[in-house]
């Protein structure tokens, strides 16, 4: 069939089963996944009009479930002797010294589907999934896992074993979004499309979802997600992991707390020269 790229990934995704073996099928999803690499297309991209400021593109994560359908189970290996089974639709991406990209040794993966700007460093072991965005001079540290869909800004540093969430289903949900010079620290959690604005620190073992509170000590606010809106992290905020007193029943009684993010301060020059460091890595 004819027609532009998004109009043929809805055909070919709304045939179900029938897409499987279908050339002009696989030909789209290709044509989709190169889009995704090079930057072109998003799951998900700025735009004032959407809740939290990012629009999703449902269509494009119908395109990437596509992929999967119709993909094959493949033995697939490299050089050095790793062995894996995969949807032959999504091996893992190759790079090469023009991309400016710094993939380091040691057991990292980037799936294909996946955009990495120029100047963006994995150390490994890290892992990328498809749809995933990474802008440039980000650093994905070891152990971190940015998830499917995810949207990440430029100069991000996602520390070791920080874990960004991913979704491909419900097609319309928003995938977590960490905007320009964020840092997540170390064992950091961030989940169900909560929107981390730019210049935020959250300092090593910080957990958001859409349940969590986040309580704002210098603002005297509390931050919800709702039914129409995700967990949004104001900009410039410091979230350090904290507790709040349960008030009643047998958790006053026992004297228990549940965890929950603290704002305790914004950003300011003693913060920006606690992450000079960063710099020094690149």
């Amino acid at each position: 069939m004819t027609g532009g790229l998004e109009e043929r990934i809805e055909f070919w995704f709304g045939q179900g089963a029938a897409a499987v073996g279908a050339t002009e099928a696989m030909v789209a999803f290709e044509e989709l996944r190169v889009a995704l690499e090079r930057g072109d297309v998003r799951a998900a991209e700025p735009d004032a009009f959407w809740p939290a400021g990012w629009r999703v593109n449902a269509w494009v994560k119908r395109g990437i479930l596509l992929g999967f359908r119709i993909g094959q189970m493949k033995e697939v290996g490299c050089s050095a002797g790793f062995s894996f089974v995969d949807k032959s639709t999504y091996p893992a991406r190759q790079f090469t010294t023009e991309d400016g990209i710094r993939v380091v040794p040691g057991g990292s993966s980037v799936r294909a589907g996946v955009h990495l700007a120029r100047g963006v460093v994995v150390m490994p072991p890290a892992y990328v999934n498809v749809g995933a965005h990474v802008e440039e001079g980000t650093m994905v540290d070891s152990h971190a896992l940015v998830g499917s869909c995810a949207q990440i800004g430029k100069r991000v540093h996602l520390s070791a074993a920080a874990q960004i969430g991913g979704v491909l289903e419900p097609v319309g949900a928003a995938p977590v979004v960490i905007e320009d010079d964020v840092l997540v620290g170390g064992n950091t959690g961030v989940y169900e499309g909560t929107v981390v604005r730019r210049r935020a620190v959250l300092a090593a073992g910080v957990v958001l979802t859409r349940g969590t509170p986040v309580y704002d000590v210098v603002r005297g606010e509390v931050y919800r997600s709702s039914a129409d809106a995700p967990l949004e992290i104001p900009e410039g905020a410091v979230v350090v992991p904290g507790s709040r007193a349960i008030g009643t029943g047998k958790g006053l009684e026992w004297g228990l707390s549940l965890a929950t993010p603290v704002i305790i301060k914004y950003r300011d020059e003693k913060t920006e020269l606690s992450l000079v460091l960063e710099n020094l890595l690149r």
